[in-house]
């Protein structure tokens, strides 16, 4: 299901960083090599069929990486 954010994540912490990534060689090998990190924050969102939730949403980012 996709979703979209309802205003801005707060309360971000990062809490993998390099090897404690289970996905790290996946993005090392689509993206390229970086200080891989997977940060969460909390949200509110909004699903595709409508409905706001909040949730808590992680993600991956490295530093170079995806900026265009």
């Amino acid at each position: 299901m996709r979703f979209k954010t309802v205003g801005k994540i707060t309360e971000i912490e990062t809490f993998a960083v390099g090897s404690q990534i289970r996905d790290l060689e996946y993005l090392q090998k689509a993206y390229g090599k970086g200080r891989w990190r997977k940060p969460k924050g909390v949200a509110m969102i909004e699903l595709s069929n409508g409905k706001i939730r909040y949730a808590e949403p992680h993600w991956y980012e490295a530093h170079g990486i995806g900026q265009g």
